[in-house]
């Protein structure tokens, strides 16, 4: 990519609300990026934008800049990890008060999918961003895996970012030509919810070896992909991992002014 013209991306805020009875900043509504999924992607001469959200009833009003704005004059849009969906944006009711999500966050990030999808810009999507996806196009998540699904492997654990699993690429899928042929491999993993039904036009890329969808990729016009696993921790040292460089690359080649 061009030095002198880089990929404008942008990365959807992870939203932290006001703690009860706290005092000082977490008394207030924060609005952040996790360092290592900016470090991830500006390694690849990105210009990376935090696309921020006014939280409903807050005191901040909206300016006449919108998130079609954002849309409009940026090349790319990255959906970050995070909270869980709320199971009532997919017309379930959440089995535990725990699992009830973010509805807050889950609205301004399904804005601004669709407003980067109307406008045909590239959209990857991690972990929490590829359940966004798949809800907002019409699909449905199980609440939580260990509990609906008996017998799945470890999606995630005490260890956090260093919980890891292998996962297989499905037959013919995108990430079979990105990787050049290779099957598969081990990832970072660090969810407790998963797809239960894909939404429209989405077909699954990669899954693990106890059926849980790892990647979807969108099937119609336009980049729209995701993956449940975290390419922004594969670096760490003492680990194998997979390298993540080629889902960067192919999402970057569809952002490239």
């Amino acid at each position: 990519m061009s030095r002198n013209k880089p990929a404008r991306i942008g990365l959807s805020a992870r939203i932290f609300h006001p703690e009860p009875d706290a005092q000082g900043i977490r008394s207030k509504t924060l609005q952040v990026l996790e360092q290592s999924v900016a470090q991830w992607v500006t390694v690849r001469d990105v210009l990376l934008l935090m696309v921020p959200s006014v939280v409903q009833d807050g005191i901040l009003m909206r300016s006449n800049i919108r998130l079609r704005d954002y849309a409009e004059h940026l090349d790319g849009l990255i959906l970050q990890g995070g909270a869980d969906v709320s199971p009532r944006a997919y017309g379930e009711e959440p089995l535990r008060p725990e699992w009830a999500g973010d509805p807050v966050r889950d609205a301004y990030e399904m804005e601004l999918l669709h407003e980067f999808m109307e406008a045909k810009k590239p959209v990857l999507g991690i972990c929490r961003g590829m359940q966004l996806i798949n809800v907002a196009l019409g699909g449905s998540l199980f609440q939580d895996l260990p509990t609906q699904c008996p017998g799945a492997v470890a999606h995630e654990s005490g260890e956090y970012d260093r919980n890891a699993h292998s996962v297989a690429f499905a037959e013919n899928s995108q990430l079979v030509r990105w990787f050049g042929g290779a099957a598969g491999g081990r990832v970072a993993s660090i969810h407790h919810q998963a797809i239960n039904r894909l939404g429209r036009d989405l077909a699954m890329e990669a899954h693990a070896q106890d059926g849980v969808v790892e990647a979807i990729r969108g099937t119609g016009r336009g980049f729209v992909f995701g993956v449940q696993w975290h390419p922004e921790f594969h670096q760490q040292a003492g680990i194998e991992l997979l390298d993540c460089a080629p889902i960067l690359e192919a999402f970057l080649a569809a952002a490239r002014p």
